[in-house]
């Protein structure tokens, strides 16, 4: 299917979208399939070999225990942290992994003694489609393989089946005929908004009104903000300090408190002009704190720059001229067409270039979000579709060559002070733009390209493989 609002924003858990809810995901399939294909009850073992960027950073990105659950049944928007944490304890317990179990909604599964540790790793090995390959295979108690499966994670939780690419691409292709209004170059976006006098973020709700009602979009986007608005809640209240052994403290709690202080006796939604920076600063912070604890997220288009949108739209409804009189109709009118406009501009990263740390580099996941996110902010502060333009533009132009290097393989350092620096990007990328009357002499296409072309020849080392940067010249522990 052509890609939507609801692919580029889906719900799902850290910390890691192409690492950990793409896996998920893919495991996921799988295991339907094997039910499907009525050969479940034959199975006697199992493989999981894991290639690339995934055998490189895949325990600090919480892949192999996202890929045991996913073998369970369970679907990354569907499953929730509590019960995250009561399976991965039960199978850690036991040692035994219910194939195909709960997760699918039918029955127990076929119990296999199999863990984390079984898992077969290769780093060094690159798949021809995409780095972060993985390869599931299930046998009988003779050793014949029952099924088999290759798949490949390729960024904000898309999955793409090996030998299945092009049939996908034609599947896209043709389902880009059924839009009202296809595009994808910003070129050609800009060419509707010019001839059906509409905004970016109305293209782009014509185009979902094909396949869902007026209604259904309008719930389905205030439902991904109260999910990021849930993040963020349950962040503050979370204190200590962040898994995987670097020691990472979390600050938003603290930050949060010495801000409401700020308010002296203000209401409590009362937010100070003066300390806009700082309340997206938080944010950012909170979405990607709870992002590195395995949390509830919302992919914005991915896991990694998951706290630059929530932390813009934050900026948008609190800070934008007017919004401290808004109604509550006013402010869901805002959410609605801030991620339709952003959405937009997803469309061009994901059709163009790439969202993948590991293919491109943060460039794709953090330098894709701030530009989307300057695009929503221009949107919904009254920018005509060349200013909305401009401002993705600007926020991508000054992300290019952005390394994906986490120390550790964890998504934690530079990962979430980046998503802040990136939500202040886009902020002043969309006011750069909204100062100007549109015209400018790079375009965001010729951005996009660039970005992808840097990508291509940007080391593996600093493709999310933790071979290099950060990740080799900083101390662990």
């Amino acid at each position: 299917m052509a890609v939507g609002v609801f692919d580029l924003f889906s719900i799902g858990i850290g910390p890691s979208s192409s690492h950990t809810v793409g896996p998920m995901r893919a495991a996921a399939v799988f295991a339907e399939e094997l039910r499907a294909s009525g050969d479940l009850g034959k199975v006697a073992g199992l493989r999981v070999d894991l290639y690339g960027s995934l055998a490189a950073t895949g325990h600090g990105h919480g892949t192999m225990t996202a890929i045991l659950l996913g073998l369970e049944g369970y679907h990354p928007e569907k499953i929730l942290p509590a019960e995250v944490e009561e399976r991965l304890a039960a199978i850690a317990e036991t040692g035994t992994l219910q194939l195909a179990g709960a997760g699918a909604g039918a029955g127990a599964g076929v119990p296999l003694p199999y863990g984390v540790k079984d898992m077969v790793l290769r780093p060094l090995t690159i798949l021809p489609r995409h780095t972060n390959g993985m390869t599931f295979t299930v046998t009988d108690a003779g050793g014949e393989v029952l099924h088999q499966a290759t798949f490949f994670s390729v960024g904000g939780g898309f999955i793409v089946r090996e030998g299945e690419e092009e049939a996908a691409l034609k599947e896209l292709d043709e389902s880009k005929k059924e839009l009202p209004l296809p595009f994808r170059t910003a070129a050609e976006l800009l060419k509707h908004c010019r001839s059906k006098g509409l905004s970016i973020g109305e293209i782009m709700f014509v185009n979902e009104r094909a396949s869902r009602s007026e209604e259904e979009i309008r719930e389905g986007l205030l439902h991904i903000y109260s999910v990021m608005e849930e993040c963020v809640a349950v962040s503050l209240k979370r204190e200590g300090l962040l898994p995987g052994g670097l020691k990472v403290r979390r600050r938003a709690p603290d930050w949060h408190e010495r801000l409401l202080k700020e308010n002296r006796g203000q209401d409590p939604a009362y937010r100070d002009p003066k300390y806009w920076q700082e309340w997206v600063n938080l944010i950012a912070l909170a979405v990607n704190e709870e992002n590195a604890s395995g949390g509830r997220v919302v992919t914005a288009p991915t896991n990694g720059a998951a706290g630059i949108i929530p932390a813009v739209l934050y900026y948008a409804l609190h800070f934008a001229p007017g919004m401290d009189q808004a109604t509550r109709q006013d402010r869901d009118d805002v959410v609605v067409k801030f991620l339709l406009a952003a959405a937009a501009v997803g469309v061009l990263y994901k059709e163009q270039a790439s969202i993948s740390g590991a293919e491109v580099g943060c460039q794709g996941e953090v330098g894709s979000a701030s530009s989307m996110a300057a695009a929503g902010l221009a949107e919904v502060m009254g920018g005509t579709p060349q200013q909305v333009e401009n401002a993705a533009e600007i926020a991508m132009e000054h992300n290019l060559g952005l390394t994906c290097d986490p120390i550790g393989g964890l998504v934690q350092i530079p990962c979430i002070e980046r998503n802040a620096i990136a939500a202040a990007k886009a902020i002043n990328a969309a006011k750069m733009a909204l100062w100007g009357d549109g015209t400018h002499r790079v375009s965001l296409d010729e951005v996009i390209v660039t970005m992808r072309e840097t990508g291509k020849d940007m080391s593996s080392k600093y493709k999310e493989t933790a071979m290099g940067g950060l990740a080799v010249n900083v101390v662990e522990c």
